[in-house]
C-alpha cells in the first residue's frame, strides 16, 4: 500500500536458478557501472526510509559489502539485478523490491496462474499464443522450469519471471481437472521496443507519447466495473487508485440499492487516501484502520466516516489469493468491525505501507528504476499484522478445476444469494470479461 503514489502488485524476490536467462550476455563495463550504482541506491533508500531502524536485526551495512563483492561476479545484466532484488529479499518484507529499468522488449507467456486454496492454476489463456494450444484453464500449475509451485512460492516465481528475468520459454508441470499429468514448454512472444528513452522531445515527442499511450492502455484496464441487478450493485474494483470524487461518486450509485457486492478479487491494493475514503463510505462512524508503526513511532490511522452520505445497506467484499494491501485492510476492517461479510479465498498477506522511490542513469536518454521501500507497518484493531498471513474470509468459496475450466464464478453466484439475488456461477462468470492487455 502506498501512500499518494500508485500500488505495485506485492512481490517477495527470487532466488532460485529458475531456467535460462534471455539476452545473459557478459556483463558489460558500461552495465557492471549501471549496476553498482543500483546497488548502491537501493542500500542507501532502505538505510534511510526502512520502517525499522534496526532492520530487523539484519547488519545491513555488512549485507551491502557482501553484495558489493557479489556483484563482481555478476556474468550479465540479468544477473546484477536479480543480485539487487536478492540483496532486498534479506528483509524479507512483500513491499520491498528492486523495480528494474524496462527491456527493450515485451513479453508475453500467453497464461496467467493464480494462487486457488493451496495450489497454483492456469487461469486464462490468451488465444493466438503458443500456450493456447497447450494449455488450459482449470490445468492445475505442479512446477515452472522443474521448480515446485505453492502458494508461498508463486509470487517470487512471478516477479523473477515477468521483473528480473524474462524467460524465452518456460516448462511447465501440468495436471489437468481428470487428474492427467504432463509437461510442455511453452514459448514467450516477444515484441521488441525500446530501452532507453528520450524525454527532451528532440524525437518530436515520439517516446513521450508512447509512455502516455502505455499508461492509458494499464488505466482502462483498471478502470471501475459495475452492474446494477434487481436490487443490487456489484462493483468490481481493480485497484485503490481513486480521488474522494470518484469513491463518493460511486457510492452514490451503490446508495440507490439495498445491497453491494463490492468484488476485491485481483485488487494489489493502492492509494491509503482511496482506502480511508472508502471505509468512510461504509462507516457512519469514524472507524480505526489500524497502528501505523514507522522508524518515528506509532500513529492511529482512522478512517473518517462521511456521515449521513455513507452506504448504509447489506455489504459483501469479495477477495481471493491476489488481493493485497489496501484490499486486505479494507476488507478485514469490514470484517471486524462486523459490518459486512468477506468471501472467498485467502488473501495474499502482503500488508505494509510502502514509498517508492525513483532514480535515472544518464541525460536526455535515460534509464528510469526504482526501488520500493516499506515506511510502516499496520497493525489492525485485534493487535495483528496481516503480513504473510491475510484475510481469511468468513466464508471460503473456491472455484473449482472445472469451474476455471467454464469460466464459472461460484463466489460471486454466493456472494449474489446472500444479499438475496438469484445469479448462478455461470451467469455470474460472464459478469465481468477478462481483458487481455493490447
Amino acid at each position: 500500500m502506498t501512500k499518494q503514489t500508485r500500488a505495485t502488485a506485492s512481490v517477495m524476490t527470487c532466488l532460485m536458478a529458475l531456467g535460462t536467462l534471455l539476452s545473459a550476455q557478459g556483463l558489460s563495463a558500461t552495465d557492471a557501472y549501471r549496476v553498482r550504482n543500483m546497488l548502491g541506491e537501493a542500500y542507501n533508500a532502505v538505510k534511510k526510509n526502512y520502517y525499522d531502524p534496526t532492520f530487523h536485526g539484519l547488519d545491513w551495512d555488512a549485507r551491502y559489502r557482501e553484495y558489493q563483492e557479489k556483484m563482481k561476479g555478476a556474468a550479465s545484466l540479468n544477473a546484477g539485478v536479480t543480485l539487487i532484488a536478492a540483496f532486498l529479499d534479506g528483509l524479507k518484507d512483500s513491499h520491498t523490491y528492486f523495480s528494474p529499468p524496462s527491456r527493450p522488449y515485451r513479453i508475453d507467456y500467453g497464461y496467467t496462474i493464480a494462487i486457488v486454496g493451496d495450489g497454483a492454476f492456469i487461469t486464462r489463456v490468451r488465444p493466438g499464443t503458443d500456450a493456447e494450444s497447450k494449455l488450459k484453464p482449470g490445468d492445475r500449475v505442479l512446477g515452472l522450469n522443474g521448480s515446485q509451485v505453492a502458494r508461498e512460492s508463486l509470487a517470487s516465481m512471478q516477479y523473477y519471471f515477468n521483473v528480473l528475468s524474462p524467460q524465452p520459454s518456460v516448462r511447465l508441470t501440468v495436471r489437468d481437472p481428470a487428474g492427467q499429468q504432463r509437461e510442455v514448454t511453452v514459448t514467450t512472444k516477444v515484441t521488441p521496443g525500446r530501452q532507453m528513452r528520450d524525454l527532451s522531445g528532440a524525437d518530436n515527442g515520439m517516446d513521450v507519447n508512447d509512455l502516455i499511450l502505455d499508461e492509458e492502455a494499464g488505466d482502462y484496464l483498471r478502470r471501475q466495473r459495475y452492474v446494477e441487478d434487481r436490487g443490487v450493485m456489484i462493483w468490481k474494483m481493480p485497484v485503490f487508485g481513486l480521488s474522494n470524487g470518484e469513491v463518493d461518486k460511486l457510492f452514490g450509485i451503490a446508495r440507490k440499492y439495498p445491497a453491494l457486492i463490492l468484488d476485491l478479487r485481483g485488487n494489489p491494493g493502492g492509494l491509503v487516501d482511496t482506502l480511508s475514503r472508502m471505509l468512510g463510505n461504509v462507516f457512519d462512524r469514524d472507524v480505526l484502520i489500524g497502528e501505523r508503526v514507522t522508524r518515528r513511532g506509532k500513529t492511529v490511522l482512522t478512517a473518517k466516516t462521511r456521515g449521513g452520505s455513507a452506504y448504509a445497506g447489506k455489504l459483501i467484499v469479495l477477495v481471493d489469493s491476489e488481493s493485497g494491501s489496501a484490499a486486505e485492510l479494507f476488507a478485514r476492517v469490514v470484517q471486524l468491525e462486523e459490518r459486512g461479510t468477506v468471501v472467498g479465498d485467502r488473501s495474499a498477506g502482503a500488508v505494509m505501507e510502502a514509498r517508492q522511490h525513483l532514480f535515472a542513469l544518464g541525460d536526455e536518454a535515460i534509464i528510469i528504476y526504482g526501488v520500493t521501500v516499506t515506511s510502516a507497518d499496520l497493525i489492525m484493531k485485534d493487535g495483528k499484522s496481516l503480513e504473510h498471513t491475510g484475510v481469511v474470509p468468513n466464508e471460503a468459496v473456491l472455484p473449482s478445476p472445472q469451474d476455471l475450466a467454464a469460466g464459472h464464478d461460484p463466489a460471486l453466484a454466493r456472494a449474489a444469494k446472500l444479499v438475496g439475488l438469484d445469479l448462478d456461477a455461470v451467469a455470474a462468470g460472464k459478469l465481468f470479461p477478462f481483458e487481455w492487455r493490447k
